[in-house]
């Protein structure tokens, strides 16, 4: 039996004595696969068994999955279509062969010995996302993690190989992507969200022609002037909003399990986004804004509001205004009568007192 090293983890590592603090390195968790043992064996040796699909396992200390090594064919459409096989005879190499990339099939023995069969550290150099073989088009999730690694090596500058672009226009044309699950499609898109280059992960669908299947309703968007600025799947999608309609972001909001969080941030970051960009700042609009945000009762998302539309005074103004009238009861007004809607206009009207009193009309 032989334990290996594999994917993201090994990658990274090689990303960063290449490009040293070029490259960030990201908090993988350790992949293993292993080589020349069966479930029997695993289990004698105390390995918890977790895989549905196939064989892996969860080391009995770090927890951490080991996977038996294996083989794959593909019986029907989609990233679910696959018959799996394993056996102590399937080599290291045959196991590699099945992934998506030849940068993420490069295995580190327990010894720190690299096994390279793809040359995925040559195209580490050469920053290059090039398939390994044409079993590359059977699945199509495969078309989204390409998007997503451009959008995450943006900095390092990667580009696509021309023979795995057209391999994943081919699938396109094959209706491999109609037949992606939607939960995995919002899976890995919400991962492509919180890259500082998100913008990236869109605009290669769309050079594919993925993108006028998956995401429709933004297909009319020109990514190369759209800059996706934060490492927040949340805050990011937010931004993508202001370039949708609210019919659109309700559209794509029914289309893919989105969580409620992400659909009312868009939707508030899409109708108030102009009058949160305004220069001049009322009291009177300082307050329309806090509550029609629902600032008092929502703070950490008017919080999320303020990071998105960054204007270092205006934050600063609204943060001050928050604070200001945050303190403001109902109990007071109710003990001197005031019910109903009365109650409302008398708590607005000491709120716009307090806000006129420092900040002025």
């Amino acid at each position: 039996m032989k334990i290996y090293l594999v994917g993201g983890a090994v990658r990274d590592k090689l990303l960063k004595k290449i490009y040293k603090n070029k490259f960030k390195k990201n908090g993988h968790e350790n992949d293993w696969v292993v080589i020349g043992s069966s479930p029997e064996e695993m289990i004698k040796l105390n390995f918890i068994p977790v895989g549905k699909d196939f064989p892996v396992f969860l080391h009995p200390k770090t927890h951490e999955e080991y996977a038996l090594a294996r083989t794959e064919r593909k019986t029907a459409k989609g990233y679910t279509g696959f018959v799996f096989h394993t056996s102590p005879n399937i080599r290291l190499e045959d196991d590699l062969k099945r992934r998506d990339l030849t940068i993420n099939a490069i295995a580190m023995s327990q010894e720190g010995e690299i096994i390279d069969p793809y040359h995925g550290q040559q195209d580490l150099k050469n920053k290059t996302l090039r398939h390994i073989s044409n079993a590359f088009c059977e699945d199509p999730v495969r078309i989204l993690r390409i998007a997503r690694f451009m959008a995450r090596f943006s900095s390092l500058h990667f580009t696509i190989a021309p023979e795995t672009k057209s391999l994943m226009k081919k699938m396109i044309k094959l209706g491999e992507v109609d037949a992606l699950v939607k939960d995995r499609v919002w899976q890995e898109t919400q991962k492509a969200l919180a890259e500082k280059s998100a913008e990236i992960f869109f605009d290669v669908l769309k050079q594919c022609g993925a993108l006028n299947i998956l995401y429709p309703a933004l297909s009319h968007c020109d990514f190369s002037k759209i800059k996706l600025r934060f490492q927040h799947s949340l805050l990011n999608f937010a931004k993508l909003s202001l370039y949708l309609s609210n019919q659109e972001i309700q559209s794509l909001c029914q289309q893919y399990p989105i969580p409620v969080e992400f659909k009312e941030l868009a939707i508030l970051a899409n109708k108030f986004g102009q009058m949160f960009d305004q220069k001049k700042l009322t009291s009177a609009h300082i307050l329309e804004l806090l509550e029609k945000t629902d600032a008092y009762r929502r703070k950490s998302r008017f919080n999320l509001l303020l990071t998105l539309f960054k204007r270092k005074k205006s934050s600063e103004i609204f943060q001050k205004a928050l604070k200001l009238t945050q303190s403001i009861s109902a109990s007071h007004f109710i003990q001197e009568g005031y019910h109903g809607k009365q109650l409302g206009e008398q708590i607005k009207k000491e709120r716009l007192a307090r806000l006129i009193e420092y900040f002025g009309e």
